[in-house]
């Protein structure tokens, strides 16, 4: 999939949600929503996994707002490639276990991306540990 900003041009910003970034983005969280408004005008991209769609899941939200939020967002591909990158990872970086696996998928995808990459997570100091310096990771 080729990304285009105005005028062709890559998005200079790429915007990573982990779980909790996702869920205040569908409970309309004012920042996560300027956020969205940013990619919406081509001045970035937004990317989850399609493990953060599942994780990020409840039920007290409506289909439409899931289905709005979910319009402004490309989900990445994730296959076996990336199922490996992140083991390797999470042996690197010395972690393991259900705690750490979608997170270590998410670091895959935010490494993959080009251009100003911010991850935005309720876990900081796990992705800090995941990704290169090179990656911006913020609290929400």
């Amino acid at each position: 999939m080729t990304r285009t900003g105005e005028r062709g041009q890559p998005p200079l910003r790429v915007f990573v949600l982990d779980c909790e970034a996702l869920s205040l983005a569908v409970r309309g969280d004012r920042k996560m929503i300027a956020l969205l408004d940013i990619a919406s005008r081509g001045g970035a991209e937004v990317v989850t996994s399609p493990m953060t769609l599942v994780e990020a899941y409840d039920g007290r939200t409506t289909e439409q707002r899931w289905d709005w939020v979910l319009s402004r967002l490309k989900v990445a591909d994730v296959g076996k490639d990336e199922a490996r990158q992140a083991r390797r990872l999470l042996a690197d970086t010395e972690l393991h276990g259900h705690k750490y696996a979608i997170d270590a998928v998410l670091a895959v995808i935010a490494r993959r991306q080009k251009g100003q990459v911010t991850v935005f997570t309720s876990d900081v100091g796990d992705l800090e540990r995941l990704v290169p310096d090179s990656i911006v990771v913020k609290k929400v």
